[in-house]
């Protein structure tokens, strides 16, 4: 229908079907146009199966333009001024803005009549399965660049593991590339590609829940270090171990989201009845791969916070090595930080800072703390020149007012 804009959206991204004209339109009123793709509604063929309505639907299909759009933060809140409905039963909210003399806008018309697409269920679940590959291909080509900035290899990291498995990987994103070439040339995933790749799914979550112990395991190595020179070159080590479980986990779940558009095409084209389940599923999954992965990048950086606050404390004797920990573990929380940016994960750590030499010498616990640790050298031959010098240079900061 003309000046009729149909909305689909699951939160996180946008489907904007109309008249390509309307359309248009209204990704320029929302500032949206520059940021949308097409949404590919030709691909919603195989839904339509034999009955009543399935020339009607065709054929509005035909004459229709989809658009989509990742929406940001900002651009969330605007679409609720519309006023969309949610169903409790797919996640998604849905409405009509009918606009007023070829301009869109004015009010939202939930949909009633059997004139929309969107009271086709089918079409209605279709159109959500493309959003969901969509955005699963969005957060590919993110995960890819960011591999790309880092200094890491991803199959070299793999190759140099002890883990045999994890070699596995390398394999399975090789089926998985094949499978999407053959995606894009023919338009569809057949029974064939498909089952090259439906077994690969155990070979990625297996490497995924590998690296998350080994976070876990670097967490506990961080915890248990309380001398500084044993902080020092722990944080050290920590800043490449990081990098390289983070782009295992970055890997693998680019793989996961490649495997989930194969998947949602596989089910579209043999079993469109069942698209919105499968969907929903692998909605949930994904959900659940995001949450591990932040409980165990949030538990390790605040083990190496403790760290940079334990170094901190013991900058009077120890002040080049204590600025070192400290920039080493904000170096590591800057990686953190880059990696779940494309996860779409908020993190929001600060970056530490060092204490300096002159501020922890006004601070009775710092002199206390060390004029106990030099006692503690003193008394295996260390001598106790370093303790008199600190409490001169105490005293000379304190008379400077530093």
């Amino acid at each position: 229908m003309d000046n009729e804009i149909q909305l689909i959206s699951d939160g996180d991204e946008l489907a904007v079907i109309g008249n390509p004209t309307d359309v248009e339109r209204f990704l320029v009123s929302e500032g949206l146009l520059s940021l949308s793709e097409d949404l590919g509604l030709q691909r919603l063929g195989p839904v339509l199966s034999a009955g009543a309505g399935v020339a009607r639907a065709g054929s509005e299909i035909a004459a229709n333009s989809g658009r989509w759009v990742k929406l940001t933060e900002e651009s969330a809140q605007a679409i609720k001024k519309f006023g969309l409905r949610e169903s409790s039963k797919t996640g998604l909210s849905t409405g009509v803005i009918k606009g007023n003399k070829g301009q869109i806008g004015g009010f939202v018309e939930i949909v009633k009549g059997p004139g929309s697409l969107l009271t086709n269920p089918a079409i209605l679940a279709g159109a959500a399965g493309i959003m969901a590959q969509l955005a699963r291909q969005h957060e590919m080509n993110e995960i890819k660049d960011y591999l790309a900035t880092i200094d890491k290899k991803v199959d070299d990291v793999l190759r140099a593991q002890k883990n045999a498995e994890l070699a596995k990987v390398i394999g399975a994103g090789l089926d998985i590339k094949s499978a999407m070439t053959v995606r894009e040339q023919t338009g569809r995933v057949d029974e064939t590609t498909w089952s090259t790749v439906q077994g690969r799914t155990h070979t990625i979550t297996d490497a995924l829940g590998w690296a998350l112990l080994q976070l876990d395991a670097l967490a506990e190595r961080v915890e248990s270090k309380t001398k500084i020179g044993d902080l020092a070159k722990m944080a050290k080590e920590a800043e490449s171990e990081v990098r390289e479980l983070l782009a295992v986990l970055a890997r693998c779940f680019e793989l996961q989201d490649a495997i989930d558009v194969l998947r949602l095409d596989r089910v579209l084209d043999a079993s469109p009845d069942e698209l919105d389940g499968h969907r929903l599923a692998l909605n949930a999954d994904r959900q659940d791969r995001r949450e591990r992965i932040s409980r165990e990048t949030e538990h390790l950086m605040a083990r190496m916070d403790a760290a940079a606050g334990t170094a901190n404390s013991k900058v009077l004797l120890h002040s080049t090595t204590s600025r070192a920990v400290v920039g080493s573990i904000n170096r590591v929380g800057i990686a953190v930080d880059d990696f779940h940016r494309p996860l779409g994960i908020e993190f929001g750590r600060h970056s530490l800072e060092a204490t300096r030499w002159w501020d922890a010498a006004r601070d009775p616990g710092q002199l206390k703390n060390a004029a106990a640790e030099a006692g503690r050298i003193a008394l295996v031959g260390a001598g106790v020149a370093g303790l008199g010098a600190l409490g001169v240079l105490a005293k000379n900061a304190t008379k400077r007012g530093e």
